[in-house]
């Protein structure tokens, strides 16, 4: 006999939140939106291991866009001083 689909919402409700507990314990910095595309993903038969090596690559690049903005603010600040 098939499972209510109030039972299916709910258990994959609860498997997700477990998810993004561990994805914080590990400390991922993926929010809850990125950490459910990156399930899909896999889902469809996306390499996990390349998938985490794109994300790994992206943070990376995010993390020195906002240095070089960070520092180009504090260098234009120091030079109007």
């Amino acid at each position: 006999m098939p499972e209510p689909v109030n039972y299916q919402v709910n258990a994959a409700r609860k498997t997700f939140q477990t998810l993004h507990q561990i994805s914080k314990l590990l400390n991922t910095n993926l929010d809850a939106a990125t950490l459910s595309i990156c399930v899909r993903l896999c889902e469809n038969g996306v390499n996990p291991h390349a998938l985490a090596s794109v994300v790994k690559e992206l943070q990376r690049e995010v993390n020195a866009m906002h240095n070089a903005q960070t520092d180009s603010g504090t260098s234009k600040t120091s030079l109007t001083k």
